[in-house]
């Protein structure tokens, strides 16, 4: 249900965005504001552009998702106050703790909106660390994050 409701999302947001940038060249004088005259097919030259960000919008939640494995060692009391610290430094706030599971979601909604909501980094505990999800480019981000702050400097000769 998740995936629908991330798809239906993305359609809508490319939609917007061809509307805003359709009207700027209108506004600009650039592009004439009958569909007729500004594409070569007219209406059935939007009904295209349509079923292709459908057709982006429905594939684009499986490349902009994923859940990446974050080694850290040590018990969760141990790491917990860090993983906290960590997110916060990169501008988000705990949203929600059960258990050993965090849940985070940006402090700032102007960043949150241009996400589209879809903010929320969740770390599931798992044995050897946690396993985050949410927005690839971000859990990426927040992953190497994560494991340069929890790294064995032992092993680097410190």
């Amino acid at each position: 249900m998740k995936y629908l409701v991330r798809a239906i999302k993305y359609f809508f947001w490319f939609s917007i965005l061809f509307a805003l940038i359709m009207v700027a060249l209108v506004l600009l004088g650039i592009a004439d504001s009958s569909p007729e005259l500004m594409f070569r097919d007219g209406w059935k030259s939007v009904a295209y552009i349509a079923v292709l960000f459908g057709a982006v919008a429905a594939f684009y939640p499986k490349f902009g998702f994923i859940t990446k494995d974050v080694v850290i060692p040590g018990g969760y009391s141990d790491i917990r106050d860090g993983v906290v610290e960590v997110m916060e430094s990169r501008g988000y706030r705990l949203e929600s703790e059960e258990g050993e599971d965090m849940t985070f979601r940006l402090r700032s909604k102007v960043s949150a909106i241009f996400k589209m909501l879809e903010d929320r980094i969740t770390l599931t505990r798992t044995e050897g660390g946690f396993a985050a999800e949410g927005l690839t480019k971000e859990v990426v981000r927040i992953a190497g994050a994560l494991e340069y702050r929890f790294r064995d400097r032992s092993l680097d000769g410190e």
